[in-house]
This record gives C-alpha cells, structure tokens and sequence, in this order.
C-alpha cells in the first residue's frame, strides 16, 4: 500500500478540528482515498456551508436561487427542494458513480436516526414501527387536487324522538343502569366473602347511593374526602345515609367480575379483564350514538401515578402518566367509540389483516369499524401514515390530518424547504398531488411549517386567519388553506371531551388502578350524558338559559341516584309485603261495616249502653201490657 502524506492527514485533521464537526461526504472521501491507495486531498475548502449536511441554500446562490429539476420528471411544475441538490463542486471530478449512491444510502440512514429520535420524543417509541417501504416508489407532481369521494349516507338516528322527553336520568341509563349495578353489587358480595369470609351485604339501592354521593363529591371539592363527614363542613345529603367508614370500604372492595370466573388464557390476553365488563357496558353506550359525516381520533390519558404493569408516559400531555386510550368522537364532542392501549400486540389480533400496518393505523382501523363509507376522519401526525390512508380508501373512508415528514419523504422532495417559505412571509403554501389523483399534501408556514395530509381537502379555497405577532404586538391577517380550516375546525372533539372531564373529575386517591378506571368510565358517561342532552335541546328550539349546565346536570344525576335509593327500598318493602300476603284468599264484596269501639270503651261500665232520653220507652213498654 503506498503511503499516504502524513503531514497532508495530520493538516487536514487539525483543520476538521478547527471548523467543527466533518461531513458525511468529506468522510466517506477520505476513506475512500485510503481504501484507493490514493493521495488525500485538501478538503476544508467551503466546509461550512456543506449542504448535504446543512441542508441550507449555498450562500452564493443570493435571491436568484432556483433548485434543480428532478430528473425523474420533465414537467416544468415538478420542484426539488435544495437539500436534494448533488453538492457537485465539493466532489473531485475522479469519484465514482458507485460512491455517489454509497453516499445517499448513508445519508438516508442518518435521516431514519434522526426521525428515530424524533419519534421516541414524542412517545411512540414503544409503538410498532411504521414500515419504511410504504412510501417507496409514489410519484408526486404538482396539479391541482380534485378528490373523487363517495357520498355519505349516514343511518338516522332512531332514538331522537325517544329523546325528546326524556329526563337527565333517561341520558344516563343508556351508560349505566340497574342491570349494571346489579352486577357490582352481585360480584362485589362474592368477592369480599371469598377473600375475607365475610359478605359487605351491599345492595342495589346502596350501590346507586355510592354513586350518587361519588358524583355529589366531584361537585363540590374539599381537600380531603373525609371532610365531608366533619362536624363543620359535613354535607347531610352525603352523610346522613351512610357513614365515612362504609363509603371507604365500599370503594376500596368495588368488584365488577368474579376471579375464579374468568378462564386464564382471557386473564393473559386482556390486561383489563377485572373491568371489562364496566367498559363494555360504557362501550354499548356510545355505540348507540349516530355515526356522523366527520369525526376525529385521538389519544386520551386516564390519569393514575401508582404501581400499574401497562401504564404509559406520554409527555406534554396535562397528564402525561396514566393509561392510554384512543377515542374516535364527533366534532361536538360525544365519543362514539373508543380502544385502551393495552399493547400493539394486542390491538392487532383484534384488526382483520393487520400485517405490516403500524400503531397509528391499527388504531384507526380498529375504530373505523362502525363507520359508515363516506365518512371523513381527522386525526394527528401519531395516527397518519401512508399504509393508514391505503387501507382507509378500501373502505371509502376519508383521511385527512397532519403528517410527520419522514413518512411522506418523497412529497417532501417536491415542495418548498422552510427557508424559501419562510422568506415568501407567514400564510405561504405549496401543495403536490400524488400520481393516481388520490392523496394530496399541503405544507403551510405560519410560525413555523406544517406538513398536512389528505384525501378530502387541499390548498383551496383560501381563507384568512387572526394570528398574533410577537414583534410587531398585534394581530395578523394570514392566508390560511382550506385543508387548515377544515382541520381546526373538526379536530377537537376529544379534547371538548376531555376538557369537560377535568372540571369535575372524580378525584379518588388510591392504589387501585381498577378504581381509577371505573371512575373514569363514569365521568365519561356523564359528560356524553350531557353533551348529547344539550344537542337535543338546541335542535328542538329550547332556550339557552332553559338548558342545564354541566355542573347542574351532574348534581341533578347525583340527586337522583341518591332518591332512587329510597324509592328503591320503599318498592323492595312493598314487594315483601306482598309476597308475604300472597297465600291468603282476597275477600268478595261486603257490605259496609261500622268500627268497632276502642276495647276501653266497649268493657267501661254502662258506657257502652245506648243514651237515655226523657221518654222512658221500658216503663212505656212494660205498663202497656
């Protein structure tokens, strides 16, 4: 091997460490040269502005920058952003055309690195990984955007006019009825016999008084549970009817299935096994609900801090601990539907032909299940990916939501880098369009660049928005797509949701995370309780003012459960009463009968003798004869 210049390697090296960090490029060179038994060259020349590093526009380049055409089209239209362009006066003119393509693999794998990282920043590094070919060979071009869609023809809604008398309770037994109750009461008894040998004896009636007064405590908050036993600060609805000791015990022993019931292989498969039946009673709920044209998918935390196998951390979150769920909700807020994470695993033995799909699809197709063609779905960057949207046009369901920039790489390629967006001023745009017409994306700069995706919607029509500018402090009119509005306006239905649960969560300290769940599952049947009582009453025309708060629902359907306590214990003491008089004979018709006197009148003296007037009738009578 012939010898290399040492003071050459030596001097480029000290140089490499005065500029900073060496390239890809410059590196692979100089392996290269040595592989070659080539002398090495003096490569710091315009190290600084590398673009194949940087990804920057050359600093030569000035206003009159225009990238290169792609080679793979020769429209006019098509654009390559700088980042593709070959940095050609950086490579020797002796380089091979196989280095090039060893160059662009590697820089490739520093991209997955980065999107890698990315990725596990926003928590889905436990996720199944979206696969890398899906994207490969999608050809992009920039035309307008006409989508073909089917119309939807949504089922109607048969229990409308049901609802059109119905009391706040009638909203709250389609989530949880007696048949429910009836069952905690049931397995709650069994457990606590089996375990301790001694039965807590609850009943129905006591279990809807439970309820009542967990609700009634969420409406109004005191620091300590206890608190509301105090003589100070006691509340008589709550603590006249059932001790402190006794709601404690009760919710520490709520049991909704039967252990020895449940077979081992289901206990290994379903993680929530010990409060399925809760969720699949909440679950028929919302399914009763009417699907409508556009919904939206999003994640939702049930918060709980202590000892769970299958808790999750999802930062920026308002709690970022607890149990995941994915909810698919109507724009107004009501959940149609919804999955707990229990494992990618799991979710996709529930998924018909789930091979090579990743979370955010498997998701989306798990709770696309009970929608109807037509239907447009929105959701965030965690769920779309290309694979999502393939299987989503199978069933004539329409995507639309933002996208990360690793998983429509070759769409990136033809529209603008965020410097020229940047430099075009806050509302500028760009759309491209795949091939076959299906799919387009648009990326939009506002404070800083978003990257959306969709079947539905595309650039136009433009609107324009109010957006607050921090250096000028004042608002801005912006150029907003129609696909931003459409997003905006028909993203938030699981946050309203959310929103609504945390004014009056049911806060419960404890260590059972079961607990926790069936507290949730309860706050979320009372907020789509109220959510679906307040759109009835805005169809029919009812006053605003007429219209109960949240707050005053629920304290309604605290106040109910509570009452149902007593008409349930009055109807149970007249079925006994019943049942005990069952065997005598009814009597026929009689003729009226008069009282009989107090026992102390009837046996006093001549008190129960007729009165005597002045005629004596005995005498009268006697002498007659």
């Amino acid at each position: 091997m012939a010898a290399i210049s040492v003071n050459t390697f030596y001097s480029h090296s000290r140089q490499k460490k005065e500029q900073g960090k060496l390239s890809l490029s410059k590196a692979e060179q100089l392996l290269m040269a040595i592989a070659n038994d080539s002398e090495v060259e003096d490569l710091s020349n315009g190290e600084e502005n590398d673009p194949a590093v940087d990804g920057d526009i050359p600093r030569d380049a000035g206003d009159n920058y225009s990238p290169p055409s792609s080679p793979e089209y020769d429209s006019d239209e098509d654009y390559s952003p700088p980042d593709a362009e070959e940095a050609d006066h950086y490579i020797t003119e002796d380089e091979s055309e196989s280095e090039q393509q060893r160059s662009q693999v590697h820089q490739r794998k520093r991209n997955r690195v980065e999107n890698d990282e990315q990725d596990e920043e926003l928590g889905c590094g436990d996720s199944r990984a979206e696969p890398r070919n899906v994207a490969r060979g999608e050809r992009w071009k920039s035309a307008p955007f006409t989508p073909d869609l089917f119309q939807f023809q949504g089922k109607d809604d048969y229990l409308r006019d049901e609802r059109m008398d119905w009391q706040p309770l009638d909203h709250v037994e389609q989530y949880i009825d007696s048949e429910l109750l009836k069952l905690l009461t049931d397995c709650t008894n069994a457990m606590s016999l089996a375990n301790s040998g001694r039965s807590l004896n609850t009943s129905v009636e006591e279990m809807y008084y439970f309820f009542g007064v967990a609700i009634l405590m969420s409406c109004v908050h005191y620091p300590q549970t206890k608190m509301f036993w105090s003589n100070a600060l006691r509340v008589p609805a709550i603590s006249d009817k059932m001790s402190r000791d006794r709601f404690f015990k009760l919710r520490s022993h709520l049991k909704v299935v039967i252990d020895d019931d449940i077979p081992e292989d289901k206990k290994k498969t379903d993680k929530f096994w010990k409060v399925r039946p809760f969720m699949d009673r909440i679950l028929k709920g919302c399914r009763l609900q009417a699907r409508p044209e556009c919904v939206s998918i999003d994640e939702q935390m049930i918060p709980f801090t202590g000892a769970c196998p299958f808790r999750q951390y999802v930062p920026l979150k308002p709690n970022p601990v607890g149990m995941k769920n994915f909810v698919l909700a109507s724009t107004d807020g009501i959940v149609l539907d919804f999955e707990v994470y229990q494992g990618a695993k799991t979710l996709a033995l529930q998924v018909q032909e789930s091979e090579g799909l990743g979370l955010g699809a498997l998701v989306i197709k798990r709770l696309s299940e009970t929608l109807q063609p037509g239907t447009k779905v929105y959701c965030d960057r965690f769920f779309t990916t290309m694979s999502a949207v393939e299987h989503m046009l199978r069933k004539q369901v329409y995507l639309t939501g933002t996208v990360m920039k690793n998983r429509v790489s070759k769409a990136m390629e033809k529209l603008p880098s965020d410097q020229m967006l940047k430099q075009q001023g806050r509302g500028s745009s760009a759309t491209v369009t795949r091939a076959d017409g299906k799919v387009c994306v648009v990326k939009w700069f506002d404070n800083k660049p978003v990257v959306m995706l969709s079947v539905v919607h595309a650039e136009q029509p433009e609107d324009t928005c109010q957006r607050w500018c921090k250096k000028n402090k004042r608002y801005l009119t912006v150029r907003r797509p129609n696909i931003v509005r459409e997003y905006n306006t028909k993203m938030g239905g699981v946050d309203l949701s959310d929103r609504m649960m945390s004014y009056y969560r049911m806060s419960v300290r404890t260590k059972k995370w079961t607990i926790r769940m069936l507290m949730h599952f309860l706050d979320l049947a009372l907020v789509n309780s109220w959510l679906l009582y307040r759109r009835d009453n805005q169809e029919q025309g009812t006053p605003r003012k007429a219209i109960m708060k949240f707050l005053e629902f629920r304290m309604v359907a605290a106040q109910v459960f509570l009452n149902k306590c007593d008409i349930l214990e009055e109807d149970a003491h007249l079925a006994n009463v019943e049942k005990e008089n069952a065997h005598l004979t009814q009597p026929g018709k009689r003729s009226r009968i008069t009282p009989v006197p107090h026992v102390s009148v009837r046996t006093c003296s001549a008190s129960h003798l007729p009165e005597m007037s002045e005629r004596n009738c005995f005498a009268a009578f006697h002498t007659a004869q």
